[in-house]
């Protein structure tokens, strides 16, 4: 499929999603891919909550990048923290990131997030099947469900598109990308956990180096409280 026609099935996609009427959200990390999501997104409904995970870890450029992208775009940014504050985490259980990257994760993003997706039936993500072997089998639309037991209807409307397909986007719309990418960084979350890709062929590469991590636990489904 041609960049186009990736354009105009998404657009489709989200346009249906939006014509059942449910409350929807859009999560955006404020890398390439959710930018591009969220251009698509916000044309169908300019108001849509757009989700934050605010872990207190995040590189200084992120910041100030979400900050400028959300003046811009005029999101209606939500961000979600954690009930623990990062001094209060590191003195109670030490440097989570260096010693227990799940756990860190669990309380840093993994409970804010499925906490603050209660409020919504449509979860939009920026997903991409490319990314990781994790994410190979990902379906554009399919169900989620929260520890609570809450199902969200989990929508990808990237699920098929490229690296090149979103830098090809964000060129085309006119859309700067965070600057950390001219630094060589290719996937990029907390500070801690992000480094350069240790393999050009695998733009995830440099996400918690050297841990056997692959993903942070947003995306994978919770089992429900008994």
């Amino acid at each position: 499929m041609t960049l186009d026609q990736k354009i105009d099935s998404a657009t489709a996609l989200i346009r249906g999603i939006f014509a059942d009427r449910g409350a929807a959200c859009v999560t955006c990390s404020f890398q390439t891919e959710c930018m591009a999501l969220v251009d698509l997104v916000i044309a169908q409904q300019p108001g849509i909550p757009v989700l934050f995970l605010e872990t207190g870890y995040h590189f200084p450029e992120t910041y100030a990048y979400r900050d400028q992208m959300t003046e811009r775009m005029h999101l209606n940014l939500v961000n979600l923290e954690a009930k623990m504050p990062v001094a209060e985490q590191e003195s109670k259980f030490g440097i989570l990131n260096q010693t227990a990257p799940d756990r860190c994760c669990g309380i840093r993003k993994v409970e804010p997030l499925f906490r603050g997706l209660g409020d919504y039936a449509i979860w939009f993500t920026a997903l991409r099947r490319e990314q990781s072997p994790t994410r190979a089998n990902l379906a554009a639309v399919d169900d989620f469900k929260l520890p609570t037991g809450h199902q969200l209807l989990k929508v990808s409307p990237l699920a098929d598109w490229t690296n090149a397909d979103v830098w090809a986007y964000l060129k085309r719309r006119g859309i700067p990308a965070l600057p950390l990418y001219d630094q060589g960084y290719t996937s990029i979350g907390c500070q801690p956990c992000t480094v350069r890709p240790i393999s050009a062929d695998d733009l995830r590469s440099g996400r918690w180096q050297g841990q056997g991590k692959l993903e942070c636990g947003i995306h994978i489904q919770a089992p429900s409280r008994s």
